[in-house]
């Protein structure tokens, strides 16, 4: 039976680009071990912040390995891998390279807007051909439509390959009811920062997290506490980032986190469109934030 590997603290990995929009392999090696040494527990690659659906299929693959490899087995691998054409996918799994990948990330169809049972066969479909165990991944301000907690649930019992969702829903009550249902071998990620707190305290196990790209040793300890019970002293971490989770998305994903990570002297502020940075004012406001943290 498939094991979930995805505890604790993930890390939605930006992809840091350089002024001709190239990647910039320098600055990601140094990411990933700012990111390791910051105490986090795993990695999830080729996701929403990093821009993914803006990368050629030949920068896929040679980020994939480039990664594995800087990540040498320290932590676990997430990988996305996902879509709106089912036979797509299922081709993508069996012709693709997935050595020192521990696991795959499939978003629901976008676009196409499919049923509940239409969701439950691409899913179901890409559990039995998956080489690796699979996370869900439900997030319809993206995907413009939302898997039910009967779905879900549905496909956590009868797959044994699928061992988590990441929900980025937004509905607390989905989730618990999630929770509440779920079968022993299957685990519920949060897929928003502001909500991770409290949804840990439900019964999740941790989150794939944008803000930790830039405060890995601060956001993992707030995780690591809500793990352990100590609800008081992660709360008090958590409060301390309100302002922040919404600033990071004011003006959209990954452009809040890049700006931060630009503003610590860690990446290039470049993003590719249709992505752009930050505006002014925002920034501003980021700046100061990254001067008050002492960065």
């Amino acid at each position: 039976m498939a094991y979930n590997k995805f505890k604790g603290l993930g890390i939605a990995l930006v992809t840091p680009f350089n002024p001709d929009g190239s990647i910039d392999f320098d600055s990601l090696a140094r990411l990933v071990e700012y990111q390791i040494k910051g105490g986090i527990d795993f990695f999830c690659i080729m996701g929403t912040t990093a821009e993914t659906p803006t990368l050629t299929t030949e920068e896929k693959k040679i980020l994939k390995n480039f990664l594995v490899e800087h990540i040498a087995g320290r932590v676990p691998i997430l990988m996305g891998c996902g879509g709106n054409s089912t036979a797509g996918v299922l081709n993508d799994l069996r012709t693709n390279d997935w050595t020192g990948i521990d696991g795959i990330l499939s978003v629901c169809p976008y676009y196409n807007k499919p049923s509940q049972e239409g969701l439950y066969q691409h899913l179901r479909a890409i559990a039995e051909e998956s080489p690796v165990p699979v996370v869900l991944y439900n997030v319809p301000g993206r995907t413009g439509v939302n898997m039910t907690a009967e779905t879900t649930l549905r496909l956590a019992n009868d797959c044994e390959n699928i061992v988590a969702i990441k929900e980025a829903s937004g509905n607390i009550t989905q989730m618990d009811d999630i929770i509440k249902n779920k079968p022993a071998n299957f685990d519920v990620i949060s897929g928003d920062d502001g909500i991770t707190f409290p949804l840990i305290t439900l019964g999740a196990v941790g989150v794939i997290s944008v803000i930790g790209n830039a405060l890995p040793a601060e956001f993992s300890r707030m995780v690591r506490l809500a793990l352990k019970g100590e609800y008081s002293s992660s709360l008090t971490i958590h409060h301390k980032f309100t302002e922040l989770f919404k600033l990071l998305f004011v003006d959209g994903n990954p452009a809040g986190v890049k700006a931060m990570l630009s503003e610590m002297g860690l990446i290039q502020n470049q993003l590719r469109l249709p992505l752009v940075p930050t505006r002014l004012n925002t920034m501003e406001k980021i700046s100061q934030i990254v001067r008050e943290l002492g960065y």
